[in-house]
């Protein structure tokens, strides 16, 4: 009897143990993203095609940045196709303040019309 009152112990607390662990683990990684301040950033170069068939919007690229700031990779994850490599041109430039460690931040280029 008692070896399945262990059992059933160990089936209780085991998914309470996870699920504590997953949650402070999201915290901490939100936490850090958060404090990370950008300090320099360069204006998208809208391509000619875009202007001319007076294409805006808004690319979302998710960057991966190095201790010391400079994007290390970028990887668009929303956006008009026409858009997205000036605006990975442009996030490839930008600089965000050092931290201990590399940090991914999800960013927005964002494109206007011509007038």
């Amino acid at each position: 009897m008692a070896l399945v009152s262990r059992r059933s112990l160990i089936w209780l607390v085991l998914p309470a143990l996870l699920s504590s662990l997953t949650v402070s683990f999201g915290q901490t990684s939100q936490d850090s993203a958060a404090s990370r301040r950008l300090v320099e950033r360069s204006a998208p170069v809208t391509p000619e095609l875009a202007r001319r068939m007076r294409i805006a919007g808004v690319v979302r690229i998710e960057a991966v940045v190095s201790a010391d700031g400079s994007v290390k990779s970028v990887e668009v994850k929303g956006g008009h196709p026409v858009l997205a490599q000036a605006a990975v041109n442009a996030v490839l430039k930008w600089k965000w303040e050092p931290a201990p460690h590399e940090s991914r931040q999800m960013v927005e280029v964002k494109f206007e019309r011509a007038q």
